[in-house]
């Protein structure tokens, strides 16, 4: 016998059953899935090789679907050659012997050669595949539009928002491992309840679990620096003919680090500075305890007007931080009558029209059974309003009519959502208090401790007022940015 007898024994013990079990329907499907799979990833390569893939459908073909169905493959050759042997045991008809196979055989060294540059391109093409399904998946893309109803008031908001640059995962996930697996996690459950159609109208906020600011926003934003005051000015329109504008300036104290004075940042965020609340209501609206712990370490206790400590014992405490006042960093919704002020001031609905601000708030305020619909209704009625009010300013200015109605129309796609019952104040935004109780949920002159002292409201703490609801306000003209009155 020569030496390598033994060799070519084991090699035909090993292949030739795998030939002769591999020839059953089952492992043929997953073949013919493998291939499939490959060959379409072939024709979709330029795609995925893309940094972004901007059809979010696209992007779940190329990283979600064929990758499925070629794993899927993978999967169904051994478990059909498995079945196949176990069934030949069961009836006793596994061959006792099979055709030899040796290298002489062209046909065994085509076998041979194919399973090994199967193997290989297998290998790439999982490897680049799986890679690129978890990119994916931490896109904008994915996240905003994938589930398109379920996440489209969010990426209105967002792609209208100062962080419209920023990935989602960024804020969301944060570096490290941990919560990112926690997110993946999170992410099958709301794949099931987008899948059977159980998922909360409207989305539910605040967002439950969510990762620390400190170890998020703060990788950014440090809230302990100084921040310079700021200047404000706040336009707002009547609801008379001409629209009559007048302003509002503030001067915004944002603080923060101890030697430069406190400000809004300075008060909730320098060092040694812990703020805990308890809240009793899930949209942590409604504050009924507060204890404010300041940098030396003095710990006060402030109760709501009528509130006992045996009332807030059950409720929820939590530790106060960026997202409490910023709650809607990146997903903010107005109301309609801010909305318009700013569209007027930027231009895209023209001042000029007559009752135009009384008249949009109006066609904004009303209910709609669709976006759709309500695109149509705000673009003929304001049409109509003018041509019934002032029919000769409608034939002369119909442009300016319809940049106001696109105006109107945008404002109501970025805020409204009926299909997510997603209406006008739905979502509070707590900077601030003229739209939502906001700064007053705790600065009202309510929330008293032991000794007296009380969580104040007073306007000078945040912010000083260098003009209210005046016309033509003279500090804008010193300021040189308005032109001087004419003497």
């Amino acid at each position: 016998m020569s030496s390598n007898g033994p060799s070519r024994s084991r090699l035909h013990g090993w292949f030739s059953p795998l030939v002769h079990l591999s020839n059953n329907p089952l492992s043929l499907a997953g073949v013919v899935m493998v291939t499939t799979a490959a060959v379409f990833w072939l024709f979709v390569l330029p795609v995925s090789l893309r940094s972004e893939v901007d059809n979010p459908y696209m992007g779940i073909l190329v990283f979600l679907a064929l990758p499925g169905l070629f794993f899927l493959g993978l999967l169904l050759i051994p478990l059909g050659i498995f079945l196949r042997f176990r069934g030949e045991r069961r009836r006793h008809t596994y061959p006792a012997e099979f055709p030899p196979l040796n290298f002489h055989n062209p046909d065994f060294r085509r076998l041979a050669a194919f399973i090994a540059a199967a193997t290989v391109v297998n290998i790439i093409i999982g490897a680049q595949t799986s890679y690129s399904a978890v990119t994916y998946m931490d896109s904008v893309t994915f996240c905003g539009q994938t589930c398109h109803t379920v996440m489209e008031p969010e990426f209105a908001a967002y792609q209208n928002s100062p962080h419209s640059r920023v990935e989602c995962v960024k804020c969301h996930i944060g570096p490290g491992a941990s919560w990112f697996v926690r997110s993946k996690l999170s992410g099958v459950w709301q794949v099931f309840a987008v899948t059977f159609n159980t998922y909360d109208r409207p989305i539910p906020t605040p967002v439950r679990n969510l990762r620390p600011a400190r170890e998020t926003c703060e990788t950014c934003h440090w809230p302990q620096k100084f921040g310079a005051d700021r200047l404000r000015i706040i336009d707002h329109y009547a609801e008379d003919e001409a629209n009559t504008r007048t302003r509002t300036v503030l001067l915004m104290r944002i603080g923060g680090g101890s030697k430069r004075g406190p400000g809004i940042h300075g008060m909730h965020l320098d060092p040694g500075v812990v703020i805990r609340y308890a809240h009793s209501d899930e949209s942590r609206q409604t504050i009924p305890w507060v204890e404010y712990r300041d940098s030396s370490g003095k710990v006060t206790e402030y109760f709501a007007e009528g509130v006992t400590r045996e009332q807030i014992k059950n409720l929820p405490v939590r530790e106060m931080d960026c997202m409490d006042c910023h709650n809607r960093p990146t997903h903010a919704f107005s109301l309609p009558e801010r909305s318009v002020d700013e569209a007027i001031s930027a231009g895209d609905i023209p001042p000029s029209l007559p009752y135009v601000r009384k008249k949009a708030v109006e066609l904004l305020r009303a209910e709609y059974p669709s976006s759709q619909q309500a695109e149509a209704s705000i673009r003929s009625q304001l049409e109509r309003f003018y041509r019934e009010q002032y029919p000769a300013l409608s034939e002369t200015r119909k442009a300016e009519i319809e940049r106001a109605a696109a105006g109107i129309v945008a404002i109501y796609r970025r805020n409204v959502f009926p299909a997510m019952k997603v209406q006008w104040g739905t979502y509070p935004n707590n900077i601030g208090h003229t739209d939502f109780p906001g700064c007053f949920r705790c600065h009202d002159d309510q929330h008293k401790s032991g000794d007296g002292a009380v969580v104040r409201q007073d306007c000078s703490s945040c912010h000083q007022i260098l003009a209210m609801g005046e016309e033509a306000p003279k500090i804008l003209a010193d300021l040189g940015l308005e032109p001087a009155p004419q003497q």
